[in-house]
């Protein structure tokens, strides 16, 4: 019997723990899905016999170590933070790995050490990065393989409401960690490369520099920029690329309206409010606006961010954040009052997915390439959406891919070493044609050539 461990069963980990427990039987495999919340896991596995709940702080090593060391591959599903540790142990244990999350320097670091201990790191498979790996490598393989030089490069996701359940005035809820969507873009200045020109955006700019996409049957789309776009020339191949530009997808009028936010320095996490419990909603908003005896939250909201009469709207998303009014701030699950907390906070009491509520991902892809003396140029774009509020797109289009990679590792159908990503034909293959038969697929499309 072959042992898979899930460690972490939050909320990405639904469709990997159902697509595991589907084909474990005729595979003769036991799922064993590990966290510290022993109630999260037992609802989530509902009794199926061919898995275990087991109750597990990731923190505790002797309960990490033993855990592993019972594994045949392990599935790290923790903050991306947390897998190190866990790949540390799985190399000292020979054991596979596999995340979603970026490899990080200190996953890097190990590659080494996996080598030797003859095991996989694989990282990367989620939805973003993951499958916008698998399909963008896909292309650009084709092009190369052709005989063609790749000109242009640029990608965009957005984890985002499905159209029937769009019904505020952001157009956005929550269907993956709050905390990462307020912090987006504070990591550092953004990186990307224009016509062989380096730029740089700072994160006051970040959601002012946004580029519009329209994706047929779906509507228009704006993006914002990634913080690293360079350092995935390397990882495709593309080192003399004279443009790559990455980026997320939200529909117009969110950038605008979060550039307010980070303009006004809501958004900071580096220091607490004061007397915070004293505080409304409104109160919260004016303690970011300049004094004024007699201007209203709303003038001053306006006039500091030079926002136009007929810009209405612009308002019209603050009032329905409650920001406009005199309400309780909903301080109950802030343990540390920095402004951008609290703000998750208020966005989370609006922003939350209902019950019957769709979530959908969408990703775009273009290519400008040049063949035989001629300038060409693809998009690819797939759309995705949820069941609900708890089969969840974004829930899928992660776990899914983990799952796959998981199982094409346990079927010794990888046969590389060390920390990986899903950028190799023989990886991106198998997992691109098995997320088809998940609904997971791309529509492709020669348009003529266009500069950045």
């Amino acid at each position: 019997m072959k042992i898979i461990l899930i460690i972490g069963a939050g909320r990405s980990t639904l469709s990997l723990i159902n697509y595991m427990l589907q084909i474990a039987e005729s595979r003769d495999w036991m799922i064993v899905v590990a966290d510290r919340d022993l109630r999260l896991v037992t609802e989530k596995v509902a009794g199926n016999p061919r898995a275990r709940a087991l109750k597990l702080d990731i923190t505790d090593e002797i309960s990490r170590v033993r855990a592993i060391a019972e594994a045949d591959v392990v599935i790290s599903m923790l903050p991306a933070d947390m897998h190190v540790p866990v790949a540390v142990d799985c190399v000292a244990l020979r054991k596979h790995l596999v995340t979603a999350s970026y490899v990080s320097e200190g996953m890097q670091k190990l590659h080494e050490r996996a080598l030797e201990a003859d095991v996989i790191l694989m990282n990367e498979v989620g939805v973003d990065p993951g499958i916008d790996h698998i399909s963008a490598k896909k292309v650009i393989d084709e092009i190369h393989q052709k005989g063609g030089k790749i000109l242009l490069f640029e990608s965009f996701t957005g984890g985002l409401p499905a159209p029937d359940s769009d019904d505020n005035p952001w157009h956005y809820k929550f269907s993956w960690n709050p905390r990462n969507v307020v912090l987006a873009g504070s990591g550092g200045a953004v990186k990307f490369i224009q016509e062989g020109q380096y730029k740089y955006i700072p994160y006051h700019m970040v959601f002012r520099r946004t580029e519009f996409i329209d994706i047929e049957g779906y509507g228009r789309f704006e993006g914002y920029a990634n913080r690293d776009s360079l350092r995935y020339r390397a990882v495709y191949g593309l080192q003399d690329i004279p443009t790559i530009y990455r980026g997320t997808l939200r529909r117009p009028g969110f950038c605008r309206a979060w550039d307010i936010f980070v303009k006004l320095g809501m958004t900071d996490d580096t220091y607490e409010i004061e007397d915070v419990h004293t505080l409304t909603k409104r109160q919260f908003l004016n303690s970011f606006l300049a004094y004024h005896p007699t201007d209203s939250v709303e003038l001053k909201l306006m006039h500091y961010m030079n926002i136009p009469q007929d810009q209405s709207d612009l308002l019209e998303k603050f009032a329905y954040l409650g920001l406009l009014k005199d309400e309780p701030l909903p301080l109950q699950s802030v343990t540390k009052p920095t402004p951008a907390r609290i703000l998750q906070a208020i966005l989370e009491e609006k922003w939350q997915m209902q019950p019957g509520d769709r979530d959908m991902i969408v990703m775009w892809h273009k290519f400008g390439y040049e063949l035989h003396g001629e300038k060409k140029m693809i998009t690819s774009h797939m759309i995705f959406k949820g069941i609900d509020h708890r089969n969840t797109a974004m829930a899928h289009t992660v776990g899914i891919p983990v799952a796959i990679a998981a199982r094409l590792i346990l079927e010794g159908k990888f046969t590389s070493r060390g920390v990986r990503i899903p950028i190799t034909k023989d990886i991106y293959i198998p997992m691109l044609d098995e997320l088809k038969q998940y609904g997971v697929h791309f529509t492709e499309k020669e348009i003529p050539y266009q500069n950045y």
